[in-house]
């Protein structure tokens, strides 16, 4: 299948290449030349602007944009639907607010188009690993476009298949879903990002104890001098907490056990606020969650060794790399 994508960042690019190496064709646009010259020298149609992108595809067209979420987003799309025609398909691949996509989609499909919304993980790895894909929108459309979602999936791969699981979709299996309609995609994606700040926190803030118990305050037969790195190392073999995240954390100690690399001022990128004001509105008790969220804001005051741990964990799955403060 042909793909038109946009935004060729940290995964855009990487989006296009996994899609080109399954056999599939890309017209791609950034405002960022080298990174259109670099995807055109591996095979793709590298264009300079958007009504280029729109005319070197096939009717009926479709748009992938992976642009951070916001007015980039929003003013990409409202451009993009003055240039796109009816039964032409927009697919928005970033972390959106779930209320902006049910919104989108009503509005253009009164113009006749289509909008698919994909909550997207995989980070810097997902060219290498397959991309996890929570996806919503019109079930007939998604089915078209299946192809492109089987090829960015990780498949099967090792993974032991569930024991006493039934079911007649075997996508979940290869590591997408369509979620529902239109919204629900960002929604499942938000839930996830939202689980990953409590999960992330639960191991910066474990690490830290296990830092801290060679400090002075304590007596002095009760001071450990901890090994973190072959801590890490040792809960990956076996551990139930052993986890991809946990594997970042081992790299990140295997190379910087001070973490001297990182000062510890953890961002957020916004889906943890939505999964909290998410749960204020469904009435859902996120004490976990909630804190995870609140630690990151404390961590742009104070930050702590368990705060560095977050950033390292951050900038080995999605290359985030700390916004320095002004």
């Amino acid at each position: 299948m042909q793909l038109g994508i946009i935004g060729l960042g940290r995964m855009g690019g990487n989006i296009a290449r996994r899609l080109m190496l399954n056999g599939h064709t890309t017209v791609v646009y950034d405002r960022n030349a080298a990174f259109v010259e670099n995807l055109r020298q591996e095979g793709a149609t590298g264009v300079a602007d958007l009504p280029a992108l729109v005319a070197g595809l096939e009717k009926p067209r479709a748009v992938w944009v992976m642009l951070p979420a916001g007015a980039p987003t929003e003013d990409t799309i409202n451009d993009l639907s003055e240039l796109l025609e009816p039964g032409d398909v927009i697919i928005d691949g970033g972390n959106t607010y779930y209320k902006d996509d049910i919104r989108r989609a009503q509005a253009l499909s009164e113009k006749g188009l289509s909008y698919i919304d994909v909550g997207t993980s995989g980070g810097v790895w997902g060219l290498e690993r397959g991309y996890c894909m929570m996806i919503g929108g019109d079930a007939e459309v998604v089915q078209r476009l299946d192809p492109l979602f089987d090829s960015l999936a990780p498949g099967m791969g090792d993974i032991p298949r569930t024991r006493d699981r039934k079911s007649d979709d075997d996508r979940a299996e290869r590591g997408y879903i369509h979620a529902g309609p239109a919204g629900s995609g960002h929604f499942v994606k938000m839930i996830h990002n939202g689980i990953e700040y409590g999960m992330m926190q639960a191991f910066a803030e474990g690490f830290d104890i296990l830092k801290t118990k060679s400090s002075e305050s304590l007596p002095p037969e009760q001071r450990f001098d901890l090994n973190l790195a072959d801590i890490a190392e040792v809960w990956r073999r076996g551990s139930v907490v052993s986890s991809w995240l946990l594997d970042l954390t081992a790299d990140a100690l295997a190379s910087d056990p001070k973490l001297d690399g990182f000062s510890g001022e953890v961002a957020d990128s916004g889906e943890g606020r939505w999964t909290i004001e998410a749960a204020i509105e469904q009435a859902v008790p996120v004490p976990v969650l909630s804190s995870s969220l609140f630690a990151r804001f404390r961590s742009r005051q104070q930050s702590t060794y368990g705060d560095k741990m977050l950033s390292a964990m951050r900038f080995g799955f999605g290359g985030h790399v700390e916004t320095p403060k002004k």
